[in-house]
């Protein structure tokens, strides 16, 4: 059963009402099915279903500015629960919080969404202020 793939409305508007002055990173992480789950019964893997999402949802991010900052490959939990795995991790920027909402509400997006539902088993997705690099932590 997934966990947390969508974001809640609550949990949409309150992202939306947060101060929007430049640009904001989201932190992704994803566990990807081992199956894909279209509502349609076709056949794919998870890590298919989740690239063509990727594939198709380019145009839409980078029409709004998006690019990714970072991303690796997750290895192991080291603090955390012992079952808790991600496939995949990345961030990605955007201009503001208001680029975000309009790729998302994008008619062209939502029609393409069903392949990031299909592939996604369990996902957080969290909104963080750019900082700078440094040799300390925090």
């Amino acid at each position: 059963m997934s966990k947390y793939v969508d974001p809640t409305k609550n949990q949409f508007g309150a992202f939306m009402k947060m101060p929007d002055s430049g640009p904001i990173w989201m932190l992704n992480l994803i566990r990807l099915r081992k199956t894909a789950n279209y509502e349609d019964e076709r056949e794919a893997s998870g890590a298919d279903a989740y690239k063509d999402y990727a594939r198709a949802s380019e145009p839409f991010f980078k029409g709004v500015g998006g690019k990714i900052v970072w991303s690796g490959a997750p290895q192991a939990v080291l603090i955390g629960p012992d079952d808790e795995e991600w496939h995949l991790a990345f961030v990605a920027e955007y201009p503001s919080a208001a680029a975000f909402g309009e790729m998302v509400k994008n008619p062209g997006y939502q029609a393409i969404v069903h392949h990031r539902q299909a592939a996604v088993k369990d996902s957080r997705l969290i909104r963080i202020a750019p900082g700078s690099s440094g040799n300390l932590f925090g």
